[in-house]
């Protein structure tokens, strides 16, 4: 059984690398849109809500022990429970992410979502609401892409049906991604 599961997991993490190009292209937008002044702005429903958060707060402080850099601008908007439940209460539950978007974003930054169906109501919201808005979208996704992937700019789709793998693949991801961004702004040495 847990040499099964092993080898699920592995080859999920494999078809990744067919991806190499949106991959890339991630690394470049989030760097691009850091060096003119944006953040990251980031959402996601329950694990992926957890997602959200432990990508800002290695975005903030740091992924590696041994690399001190400047922190990388990022925000979760899964974390404010009073606000999440203010919302929830006052308004709809699929207004949780838009609201606080709507108050927080600024010209360059970018909402990135993650989500294993990609058909969540509360993130199709803010991905309208970001298009609206002009600001760029990216997406981990999961499954077939949901409704949310024609609403990404750019999105890596980790093709599974299993919640659990896509949940993996999508945190390896994370900190793949940030691994290659902390080495450009150190290479740089861009005070941020």
């Amino acid at each position: 059984m847990l040499k099964k599961k092993i080898l699920s997991h592995c080859l999920t993490i494999k078809k990744l690398s067919a991806q190499k190009r949106n991959i890339d292209q991630f690394i470049e937008i989030i760097y691009q849109q850091i060096k003119k002044g944006g953040k990251l702005l980031i959402c996601g429903n329950g694990g992926s809500a957890a997602d959200a958060q432990h990508i800002a707060a290695e975005m903030l402080v740091r992924l590696r022990p041994n690399v001190n850099r400047n922190p990388l601008p990022a925000i979760s908007l899964a974390t404010d429970t009073s606000t999440i439940t203010a919302c929830g209460n006052d308004y709809n539950f699929s207004d949780i992410f838009d609201r606080p978007f709507k108050g927080l974003v600024n010209k360059n930054d970018i909402l990135f979502v993650i989500s294993t169906s990609g058909m969540s109501k509360n993130i199709l919201k803010v991905l309208n609401s970001a298009k609206k808005r002009k600001i760029v979208t990216i997406g981990f996704l999961g499954k077939n892409g949901g409704s949310a992937k024609k609403l990404c700019n750019l999105k890596i789709i980790v093709k599974s049906s299993n919640t659990a793998h896509i949940q993996e693949a999508h945190i390896f991801l994370a900190h793949y991604i940030l691994e290659r961004l902390e080495d450009r702004f150190i290479k740089k040495k861009l005070v941020i």
